[in-house]
Parts: structure tokens; C-alpha cells; sequence
């Protein structure tokens, strides 16, 4: 009896390596038929907050290594860059727009938003139970987890901070702005991520990252898109090198696999140790 629980306990350390090892270099994992893959062993709240940690390094990433050194380089980003006339990339709270809306195109049932008491656009102003949420948050920047009554889902919040010079300035100087004294790691906002069961499997915990992950690709591959067309800028050379070297954009692999080696271990280790 012993021997077969050794046995079990081997085999989901195992495939939970394998998942999150073909996971971490950016690849989808195959989807076998296993007892343990498909369990539910994660609670929501400990899933959400895994993709939410990436959700940090990915922006604070795109942040700092793409638009504040772009800007430098002399590269632009607009809130309206996929107008025609605009030459430029997406400002960091668009790059999180776009990645929410592939997730939303997608079939894994993950919601992501990004809301605040001072936003730029007042559709993105939190309302009832959120803003009182908001404002805990503010406090202490923990997270916040509730299960949302009147949309039937489980949701959970998480600071979003000034990380880089570029947030602070873009929405001091921003014309719609309500703020104009926003400094360095200040709590902007919050992104509440939402979905509608109270547990995951393996299967299901590697879905959501993944599909975080497509999202990112999906939304960088649109502003490269955008770069191909510009006829007035100077167009960067997308490759290996990055904005902090020159001229230069990442190319979409060369964007995740940096995610990737700043969130696989801890993911991995959310993942394989599993409660």
C-alpha cells in the first residue's frame, strides 16, 4: 500500500514537472489522460494569483525594458495606436487590454481587468463592492479574494503598482487625468482576475497560464504588426537586442522566453508542490 502511494505521489511530481517544464519554454503542454492531471488539487485563489505574479513581470517588463527605454530610442506609444495616422505601440494599461481580449476570445473562462478610483477613463472606475475592496488594498497592497455574487464568478484583486517612470509621467501629464501627483510605487489600480469554478486540475492551472501567455504573444505581435507599417518613424530592428542597445524591439520569442526565466521557477514550484 505504501509502495503504490510512493508510486502515485512520483508519477504527479512527474507529469507536473513535464507540464510545467514544456510550460516554462513557452510551448503548450499535451494534455494526457492521467488521474492526477485531472484532479482538482489547486484552489482558484492560488491559480489566480500565479497567473497574477506573471501578469506583474510581464508588464513591468513591457514597461520598463519596452516603452521607458523605447521612449529614449525615440520610439512612440499612444493610447490610439491602432489608428491609421498614429505610428506607435501600445502604453503598458493597452498592452494589458489587449492580452485580457485574446483571453477573452479564447476557451479557457478567464476574465481580466484593470480598474482604479483615479483611472484615465472612467469606465475603468471601481464600483460598490470592488471600490470598497480598492481601498484595503491600497493600505497594505494585499490581494483581495470574494466570490462575486451577481456574476456567479470567484474573484480576486491585486495592487497595481507605479513600477517605472513612464507610468507616472503618462498619467500625470495624461489630459483626461483626475490625478497629477502620482509618484513611484504608488497604487495606481488593481487587476481583478475572475473565473468560475472554486478549484483546478494540472490541466486546468496550465490552461490559464498558457492562455495568459498567448495573450501576451498575441497583443506584442499585434504592436510589431504595427511597426511594419509605419512609413514617417524610423522602424526599429526587431531581433535579439532591445530597446537599452538601440533601435531595437525583441521578437516575440525573445519577449516571452525573458517572462519566462523571470516567473518559471516560482510557477514550477506553485505547481509541483501541490497541496
Amino acid at each position: 500500500m505504501k509502495k503504490n502511494i510512493q508510486n502515485t505521489t512520483l508519477k504527479m511530481i512527474t507529469y507536473s514537472f513535464l507540464i510545467v517544464l514544456t510550460y516554462a519554454c513557452g510551448g503548450v503542454a499535451e494534455e494526457k489522460e492521467t488521474t492526477s492531471a485531472e484532479e482538482n488539487i489547486f484552489s482558484v485563489d492560488e491559480v489566480l494569483e500565479m497567473v497574477a505574479k506573471e501578469n506583474d513581470v510581464t508588464r513591468t517588463l513591457y514597461t520598463k525594458a519596452i516603452v521607458g527605454e523605447g521612449k529614449k530610442q525615440g520610439m512612440k506609444f499612444d493610447e490610439d495606436w491602432r489608428k491609421n495616422e498614429i505610428e506607435a505601440g501600445p502604453l503598458p494599461a493597452l498592452f494589458l487590454r489587449g492580452i485580457a481580449t485574446s483571453i477573452k476570445k479564447g476557451d479557457v473562462p478567464l476574465g481580466l481587468y484593470l480598474g482604479s478610483d483615479f483611472p484615465v477613463n472612467n469606465a475603468n472606475k471601481f464600483k460598490g463592492k470592488q471600490a470598497d475592496l480598492f481601498q484595503s488594498i491600497k493600505k497594505d497592497q494585499k490581494p483581495q479574494f470574494f466570490y462575486d455574487e451577481e456574476q456567479k464568478l470567484h474573484t480576486a484583486m491585486f495592487a497595481d503598482l507605479a513600477s517605472a517612470d513612464a507610468c507616472v509621467s503618462c498619467h500625470n501629464n495624461h489630459k483626461q487625468t483626475t490625478k497629477k501627483d502620482w509618484k513611484l510605487g504608488d497604487v495606481m489600480g488593481a487587476t481583478t482576475w475572475q473565473y468560475p469554478s472554486d478549484s483546478l486540475s494540472y490541466k486546468g492551472a496550465i490552461a490559464i497560464l498558457n492562455a495568459y501567455s498567448k495573450g501576451t504573444i498575441d497583443t506584442y505581435k499585434e504592436y510589431l504588426a504595427e511597426v511594419a507599417t509605419f512609413k514617417e518613424s524610423e522602424k526599429p530592428e526587431i531581433g535579439t537586442k532591445w530597446p537599452s542597445q538601440g533601435k531595437y524591439l525583441p521578437t516575440p520569442e525573445v519577449f516571452l522566453d525573458s517572462v519566462k526565466k523571470l516567473t518559471a521557477y516560482n510557477t514550477m514550484k506553485k505547481l509541483v508542490v501541490a497541496k
